[in-house]
């Protein structure tokens, strides 16, 4: 039987994984990458290279394992981090490091671009504000900041799009990921000519973009030899992570959403349009199912704030043992509050000098306090992302859950509780290389599309319904919290010691 190769380019490390036609995953594999590096306050890189090392590594490892070989993959999907730059010369070679999508140093940029373009008119080229994760900036920081790098620049590839060109010599991308580069017209699904022309940027910086089940390219000799795939096996374009993970999950029709708790946190909907919302809160952008596109909310930091916890606690605990001694703290952990905001937050305040808080403290709160709030303002600041759907008529039929906060019965509960709809979880919990696996199944004709895919080997496992008297407890509390940003922007977003 041949198989289906996903590959995921992520921000800890890139994931291989393998699956058959009957989606059934048989092998995978991680290598994880150098932890980014952050020489400033809020800056965040990346070397390129690294990313190619650890997928060469969880190529190799998977290919090991029984039945497989290169001979048996029929197709490889990329999915990855989004809205990092890749920055290379006329050679191909890496300029400097990647600025990532969580690096926050183009405040400024980002006013230029909007300055220059204008807010209501950004919005309708690109249905997305001027945001400081997004790439468009990052590549006007390094023209401003870095200009004998940037004389050198002769390609611009996204993290993902990186790993492809080492493996097939090709430079391409998806829609999808794309659509978070501020360079894309989403609703015509091309490049935004207007944008260039007014940022003076050359098109030919940009790789093909192509709908994500397309074959873009195949192995090349080069790539073979470094991987031990086989010569020409089609690669196709694959999608942004979470494009592809929300096809890993099945979300790819109208009224389902998915909520992944990652480092980041994503509210994800499909939709049958280009749906606008003026005010930016959440970005819309291209869905790896052709003909469709999705609605997203983000929470920089959320993934990120139980590890920031964890880390500061001391004492070795797993996230396990964390859950563990929060399990008997009650909704609204007796007034302990936690505001996610340890890089800034998009959605719902567009604000990159947002800061992170915990509020409401008292000598009887316990550690259990502590983790069981930022379990709730995690999710809290995901579910401002309902609410905008809400306004926007974006309809919610069901929530799948992905990501680290699928793993925990104490986070899937309070996700479903604040949410107010039951938590599903898929069979085959994989998110993006696994959505990446089905992408290159239906550019082999493995399946018609992928809507077809999805229904064919998409299963949900369980369902977590909510507990109506958490749900009313935490409808109050979730009110109660949202004071908190207002009452403490601006505080801690510059600090008067550095200053001086």
């Amino acid at each position: 039987m041949s198989h289906l190769l996903g590959i995921d380019v992520g921000t800890g490390g890139t994931r291989a994984l393998v699956i058959d036609e009957r989606g059934t995953i048989v092998a995978s594999a991680t290598s994880e990458h150098v932890p980014f590096a952050s020489p400033h306050t809020g800056w965040a890189e990346q070397e390129p290279a690294d990313w190619w090392r650890a997928a060469r590594e969880a190529i190799a490892a998977v290919l090991k394992q029984p039945g497989i070989s290169g001979e048996s993959i029929a197709a490889i999907g990329f999915s990855g981090q989004m809205h990092g730059s890749t920055l290379l010369d006329g050679k191909g070679d890496v300029v400097r490091p990647a600025l990532l999508w969580c690096d926050q140093r183009t405040d400024a940029q980002c006013r230029e671009i909007t300055e220059t373009i204008g807010q209501a008119r950004l919005i309708e080229l690109t249905l997305n504000p001027a945001l400081t994760g997004f790439t468009l900036p990052k590549l006007l920081w390094v023209r401003e900041k870095e200009p004998s790098l940037w004389e050198r620049v002769r390609s611009v590839l996204l993290p993902k799009d990186y790993v492809r060109y080492r493996l097939t010599g090709a430079m391409a991308t998806d829609v999808a990921d794309a659509s978070g580069t501020l360079l894309l017209d989403v609703s015509k699904r091309a490049w935004s000519e207007t944008m260039l022309k007014e940022l003076d940027l050359d098109p030919s910086l940009l790789p093909e973009v192509f709908e994500s089940p397309e074959i873009t390219s195949s192995v090349s000799r080069e790539g073979a030899d470094a991987t031990g795939l086989r010569l020409g096996t089609p690669v196709v374009a694959g999608g942004g992570d979470q494009a592809a993970g929300a096809v890993g999950m099945g979300i790819v029709r109208p009224g389902a959403v998915s909520a992944t708790i990652g480092t980041s946190g994503v509210v994800f909907a499909a939709t049958d349009r280009p749906a606008l919302e003026r005010g930016g809160r959440v970005h819309t952008f291209c869905h790896a199912v052709p003909g469709m596109w999705h609605v997203m909310g983000v929470t920089q930091g959320a993934g990120l704030s139980l590890r920031w916890l964890r880390d500061m606690m001391g004492g070795g605990l797993s996230y396990d043992q964390l859950s563990e001694t929060a399990a008997g703290v009650p909704p609204g952990c007796d007034g302990a509050r936690w505001t996610p905001y340890l890089m800034g937050e998009r959605t719902p305040h567009l604000d990159p000098d947002a800061r992170a808080a915990l509020a409401g403290l008292t000598a009887s709160h316990t550690r259990g306090h502590l983790v069981r709030a930022v379990l709730e303002g995690v999710t809290f600041s995901l579910k401002d992302s309902f609410a905008i759907f809400a306004e926007m008529g974006v309809p919610v039929s069901g929530v799948r859950l992905g990501g680290g906060g699928a793993k925990s019965p104490l986070w899937r509960q309070i996700q479903a509780d604040v949410y107010g709809h039951a938590a599903e979880i898929v069979e085959a919990e994989e998110g993006a290389a696994y959505g990446a696996a089905i992408l290159a199944g239906v550019g082999a004709g493995a399946w018609p599309s992928v809507d077809g895919a999805c229904k064919a080997i998409v299963k949900v496992a369980s369902r977590v319904p909510p507990n109506p008297a958490a749900v009313a407890a935490l409808r109050a509390v979730y009110t109660d919290w949202r004071r908190i940003y207002p009452a403490l922007k601006g505080i801690g977003a510059t600090d008067p010691v550095a200053a001086t």
